[in-house]
């Protein structure tokens, strides 16, 4: 299966910016940045990727992806999540691809099991697999055969948009629960949660080291 893999990521300026009443502006970079590695590695491990697309103009982030092997296209980069991923799934449509993976730059904890786990589930085309956030609104991962089998539009409560659109391009959705890919850290709630458990992650690494005191969560 020719599937390739989308990551759209944001300007470093504007990162995680609803973590600001938590975390530092250069930390909120830091974390940014890590939390894409994160990802990025897991899916370069992941075996049955056939490819690497990052859709950013971000200088920082298109010299990671270089490090990890990847594409980078600013096409869509500009446009928002939607946007970026649209952007992505035409330009792997018009080569030719089987498929496309998009996953959000800030799942630290999605790890290649995952990833191979949606691989092994996703059916051949015309198919639709989806990974929900943590709250059931969110959606976290989606898999589309052929890229733009589906229109996808994201934001915080788009997965049963999502499993909508899906249905009225005439595909049954295949929902999948995987508790990586499930927790993105976009509030500091998420945060709280993130460091409640030792990860081995370079998210936490950053997160650890700002020395932060959590409600219910990492002290030190």
């Amino acid at each position: 299966m020719d599937l390739w893999a989308a990551v759209p990521v944001k300007e470093r300026v504007s990162a995680k910016e609803r973590l600001a009443p938590l975390l530092r502006p250069e930390v909120r970079h830091a974390l940014a940045l890590a939390m894409l590695e994160d990802v990025l590695a897991a899916i370069t491990a992941a075996p049955g990727i056939a490819g690497l697309l990052v859709v950013t103009v971000d200088s920082e982030a298109t010299q990671l992806a270089a490090r990890y092997g990847a594409r980078v296209t600013e096409l869509g980069a500009r446009d928002g999540h939607t946007g970026a991923v649209t952007a992505a799934a035409r330009l792997l449509a018009a080569e030719g691809r089987s498929g496309m993976l998009t996953l959000p730059g800030d799942i630290p904890l999605v790890i290649p099991a995952e990833i191979a786990s949606i691989l092994a589930a996703h059916l051949p085309a015309p198919s639709f697999t989806i990974i929900p956030s943590h709250d059931h609104l969110g959606s976290n991962a989606i898999a589309c055969s052929p890229p733009d089998a589906v229109p996808l539009r994201f934001g915080e409560n788009s997965f049963y948009p999502h499993l909508q659109a899906a249905e009225l391009s005439g595909i049954r959705p295949n929902v999948l629960h995987l508790s990586g890919i499930a927790l993105d850290i976009d509030n500091p709630e998420d945060v709280v949660s993130f460091m409640r458990t030792q990860s081995p992650t370079r998210a936490w690494a950053v997160l650890a080291e700002e020395r932060m005191t959590l409600v219910g969560g990492f002290r030190r």
